[in-house]
C-alpha cells in the first residue's frame, strides 16, 4: 500500500493542479459522501500546497502595532480541504460541490442534468440557493471551520455565525420603557 501511495503521489505531481478523474480513487469513501456512479456526478482531484499562509502585503510592509506585524508565520483559519473545494468550484462554475475526501478529490454535481434533477436524493442541490455553496462555507468542510459541528448550549456562541454572535453581544440594546 505504501508503495502504491508513493507511485500515486508521483503521478499526481505530473498532472495539473485541478484535473478530472474518471472514477474515484476511494469508491467506498466517495459513496459514503454521496457519490453515485451515474451521469451528472464528476470527480476532480485538486492539489493544494502545504504550509501556512503568508500575508499578502507589498515588501512585508505592515502598518500598525508591532504585535500585528507578522507576515510569514501566520496560520490560515480554513482547512486545506475547504481551499480545494473552493478552487474546484471557481474553476467549474456550472457544477455544484457536494463533498471532498483526501487526496482532495472533490465530488461535483451537474444541476442541469436530468438524471440529477429527477433524483429525489440529490435534486435539492439544483435549487438556486445552493449556487457556490463551497464559497459560502456551506459544505461539510466549511461548516467545520466555522465551528458549526456541535449542538446545544455549549455551542450557542457559534450560531448562527461568529460574526452575528459578535454583533449581538456588542450592540447596546436599550429597551424602551412601556
Amino acid at each position: 500500500m505504501r508503495f502504491l501511495q508513493r507511485v500515486r503521489c508521483w503521478e499526481y505531481r505530473q498532472h495539473p493542479s485541478i484535473v478530472r478523474v474518471n472514477h474515484p480513487t476511494r469508491p467506498d469513501k466517495a459513496r459514503r459522501l454521496g457519490y453515485k456512479a451515474k451521469q451528472g456526478y464528476v470527480v476532480y482531484r485538486v492539489r493544494v500546497r502545504r504550509g501556512g499562509r503568508k500575508r499578502p502585503v507589498p515588501k512585508g510592509i505592515v502598518y500598525g502595532k508591532p504585535t500585528n506585524q507578522g507576515v510569514t508565520q501566520l496560520k490560515f483559519q480554513r482547512s486545506k480541504r475547504s481551499v480545494a473545494e473552493e478552487r474546484a468550484g471557481r474553476k467549474l462554475g456550472g457544477l455544484r460541490v457536494d463533498s471532498t475526501y483526501k487526496y482532495f478529490e472533490v465530488i461535483l454535481v451537474d444541476p442541469a442534468h436530468n438524471a440529477i434533477r429527477n433524483d429525489p436524493r440529490i435534486n435539492w442541490i439544483c435549487n438556486p440557493v445552493h449556487k457556490h455553496r463551497e464559497l459560502r462555507g456551506l459544505t461539510s468542510a466549511g461548516k467545520k471551520y466555522r465551528g458549526l459541528r456541535g449542538k446545544g448550549h455549549l455551542h450557542h456562541k457559534a450560531r448562527p455565525s461568529r460574526r452575528a454572535t459578535w454583533k449581538r453581544n456588542n450592540t447596546l440594546s436599550l429597551r424602551r420603557y412601556r
